[in-house]
């Protein structure tokens, strides 16, 4: 019979909620409490959170613009003892957001790494669009310039249910981009403000949703648009 000792956990990947604050797991907010320090895609933004769920904890600044260049002082601390949780801004970091990087280099260097459950965007708009879920791609976001055309191309024949992450800005001229490359007729929807109090959900062509965002005078929220797969 065994008696090690369980190799503890060096770094947690721990979801927060993508709008609604109770959609945080007790596990969660276990390990927030437990760990030594919160790696934070924006500091201010994590620290409401912390604030809100009644945890002081260090925070140490992690995100898309600095994490080549904070990776090895954080694996340091790592190797040296410390407890981490990675958040992002919203949801499960390391889907479209920072943590990729940290957790390939955690496991090359033999550091533990969990990954807990819990909230992300793509799944509840996957599953309100009503295109099936048994096949899909999640594509997030599409190159902004260089390589965007030939994607855009690529998945003209893909058959699986198909995942965009899109911002406000740039939400019209995508789905426009979606409507000449998959064809104007393909069924689409856009989910944006999910879980919060303004949450929608629009479900029509692809040309109908370029021309209904359109119209609009503003656009909020950070978006996802599911594309149905292509049909015989």
């Amino acid at each position: 019979m065994s008696t090690a000792t369980p190799e503890p956990t060096a770094l947690y990947l721990v979801p927060t909620p993508i709008g609604n604050l109770e959609d945080i797991t007790l596990r969660a907010i276990r390990v927030l409490g437990e760990v030594d320090v919160v790696l934070a895609e924006d500091t201010r933004t994590s620290g409401r959170l912390l604030q809100h769920l009644g945890i002081k904890k260090p925070m140490l600044s992690y995100h898309l613009h600095n994490e080549h260049q904070t990776v090895q002082r954080v694996l340091d601390r790592l190797e040296k003892g410390e407890r981490m949780a990675l958040v992002s801004d919203a949801g499960t970091p390391g889907i479209s957001d920072p943590g990729f990087l940290l957790v390939r280099e955690a496991l090359a260097k033999g550091l533990k790494v969990e990954c807990l459950p819990g909230a992300t965007a793509f799944v509840p708009a996957l599953l309100k669009s009503g295109f099936g879920a048994e096949r899909f791609t999640f594509e997030g976001f599409l190159p902004v310039k260089k390589g965007r055309q030939t994607r855009l191309r690529e998945l003209a024949a893909e058959e699986r249910t198909m995942i965009f992450y899109e911002s406000p800005h740039r939400i019209v001229k995508t789905l426009e981009q979606l409507a000449e490359a998959l064809g104007p007729e393909r069924p689409a929807s856009v989910s944006r403000e999910l879980t919060k109090l303004f949450e929608e959900t629009v479900t029509d062509s692809l040309a109908a949703l370029a021309q209904e965002f359109g119209r609009r005078a503003t656009i909020k929220g950070e978006i996802v648009i599911v594309v149905q797969g292509l049909r015989e």
